[in-house]
């Protein structure tokens, strides 16, 4: 009876408190476990385990894994492959690739999206507290409500910040995938083409206003502008020149800049990244920053006063090469207006993808698919501490917040 009693008055303080001041900030990691690194090659895993997704609560100290069901994901593409609705009752999550049916030891091009309700695990939060008192079972898991088909090579995603229409950055078949979204309903609302078959659309991302969007084609140099009016989303004429092969993309909370990450053709030279003016009429580069071997991932924290980036730092070469290094590195530059300053920088593992920032901008996640692991650092201001890691199933590919 006591522990009912005391079951009942967390209940209660829970809701005093109300759900703002208790709800749990969700990033999603989604880990593929059809191929490794080895010695500098990517190789498939023969008869490998089913890729996963792992929800992390990133309001816990340390952060952890909460939940963790089977989806597709892959490592094919930059790191934002998971897109989480404004109000967090929603994800999507992008399958790239997948084993080649004729040929168990290669992979082909995918075109998954995976839509994910996470509602169980918001209406469950305060159950969870009384569970872990009354020792009934684990809290309400999220579920995957449908899979559906973007196109060939299905790689960035992202959500507008309505959350009523959302975007696929398909990198073998040249356009983007366009989807409405009602509630928990997600429907096919088109395709647009916005390069040749071999132009590689990589990141996508929207301003703020919902009216415009910008995709990386990495195979043509460029960043195209697209607009968008309702379910309608058409190429505009203007394609942004950054640095050579641009790839990941996040623009700031109120639209005023972009970055976007360099990743270069993996020759050993160090590798860029840039930021769009997206106040100029029309947007256009203002600067571009070295930073050093393959910037996969770039993130701006939430607030928009960082940019954070994961540098492969030829941790992803053969061992005997000679632009080989064993730890990759996670890099902060602080923005003002469109400059950015290098504050802080650490060394993480290898092969390592995609970011992931705590609300309050003090907690920063990075993929080390090598590791199957994430490196949870905390960040003063001024400088990153590394303060723990997150074993995965598989590795970590691709990450994604509510924004």
């Amino acid at each position: 009876m006591r522990g009912v009693a005391r079951a009942a008055g967390l209940a209660v303080a829970l809701c005093v408190g109300g759900a703002g001041a208790a709800h749990a900030q969700i990033a999603i990691s989604a880990n593929d476990a059809k191929v490794k690194l080895v010695n500098g090659k990517v190789e498939t895993v023969m008869s490998p385990p089913s890729d996963t997704l792992s929800f992390i609560d990133l309001r816990a100290s340390p952060p952890k894994v909460i939940a963790e069901i089977e989806a597709p994901a892959s490592v094919v593409g930059p790191p934002s492959s998971v897109a989480i609705s404004p109000k967090e009752d929603l994800a999507l999550i992008t399958g790239a690739t997948r084993i080649d049916p004729e040929d168990a030891s290669k992979t082909v091009p995918d075109d998954k999206l995976t839509v994910i309700d996470l509602s169980p695990m918001k209406q469950g939060f305060f159950k969870k507290q009384i569970q872990k008192l009354l020792s009934k079972g684990p809290p309400p898991a999220p579920k995957v409500l449908a899979t559906l088909q973007a196109g060939k090579g299905a790689a960035g995603v992202a959500i507008n910040k309505a959350g009523t229409l959302a975007l696929v950055a398909n990198r073998a078949e040249g356009t983007v995938s366009v989807f409405s979204i009602a509630g928990s309903t997600v429907e096919p609302a088109g395709k647009v083409t916005v390069g040749g078959e071999k132009s590689g659309p990589s990141g996508v991302v929207f301003a703020p206003d919902g009216k415009t969007a910008l995709v990386t084609l990495d195979a043509d140099n460029k960043i195209l502008v697209l607009s968008v009016d309702g379910t309608k989303v058409e190429p505009t004429r203007r394609a942004i020149s950054a640095g050579l092969r641009p790839y990941g993309i996040d623009v700031t909370p109120k639209g005023e800049v972009a970055v976007v990450a360099n990743i270069g053709v993996g020759g050993g030279d160090a590798d860029t990244v840039s930021v769009i003016d997206l106040k100029l009429n029309p947007p256009r580069v203002v600067a571009t920053y070295t930073v050093g071997q393959t910037p996969e991932g770039i993130k701006l924290s939430p607030d928009g006063k960082y940019v954070a980036v994961t540098v492969m730092n030829g941790t992803n070469k053969p061992l005997d090469s000679p632009f080989f290094n064993g730890s990759g590195i996670l890099q902060v530059w602080t923005r003002n207006g469109t400059q950015l300053t290098k504050t802080a920088e650490m060394p993480i593992g290898r092969w390592c993808q995609g970011i992931a920032w705590s609300a309050n901008g003090r907690t920063v996640l990075a993929q080390c698919m090598v590791e199957e692991e994430i490196v949870v650092a905390r960040f003063s201001g001024r400088a990153l501490e590394k303060v723990g890691t997150i074993e995965m199933k598989g590795g970590p590919a691709g990450i994604g917040t509510a924004e």
